[in-house]
């Protein structure tokens, strides 16, 4: 458990299915032009329980981190912290994803979450390198990533699959100093 002035923040367990999927329905229109398409079914109950299953035991193989964030004493999901792709080597990194209930928007609490996940990922997860990718109109995620020290390294023609569209992404990465020799 991380715990910042506001928030409480957990690694995902499986009795967050149920959580996360109300999250996620409750957040279907806030979060739709920047999410890829779901399939039909892919928020029943039953889904959102095998995924937290898997997400469970990727955590415990060390390939991602997923993380849900509550404000203090509240019970509902506030944010998602997904950190996937987790290699390790010569080049321990990942890539982050994150995103905030619509309700919660535009209060700091989205970069309070980062800024406690991020030194975790560094210095527990004993990542080198975080890349976070964002669609170029993004720009109150472009001012976030700024603002935690991520700098911009390119953009990617035809990233991921948004909405159902082909999408370039600027790409951007933060580097743990201190690790360096």
């Amino acid at each position: 458990m991380i715990e910042t002035a506001r928030t409480r923040i957990a690694p995902i367990g499986e009795a967050d299915a149920g959580p996360l999927r109300s999250y996620y329905l409750r957040n279907a229109a806030h979060l739709e032009p920047w999410e890829p398409r779901r399939p039909a079914g892919y928020h029943d109950a039953a889904e959102w329980q095998a995924r937290v299953q898997a997400q469970v035991a990727e955590a415990q193989e060390g390939r991602a981190y997923r993380f849900v964030a509550r404000l203090r004493g509240a019970d509902e999901v506030l944010a998602v912290v997904n950190c996937t792709g987790v290699a390790r080597g010569p080049f321990p990194a990942c890539l982050l994803g994150y995103s905030i209930d619509a309700a919660q928007e535009g209060a700091g609490l989205m970069q309070e979450v980062l800024e406690a996940v991020i030194p975790w990922l560094f210095n527990e997860a004993g990542l080198h390198r975080i890349m976070a990718n964002h669609l170029p109109e993004n720009t109150r995620s472009a001012a976030l990533l700024a603002r935690l020290g991520f700098e911009v390294e390119g953009r990617a023609r035809d990233y991921l699959k948004i909405n159902g569209r082909w999408r370039d992404h600027v790409l951007t990465a933060c580097i743990n100093d201190a690790l360096m020799p």
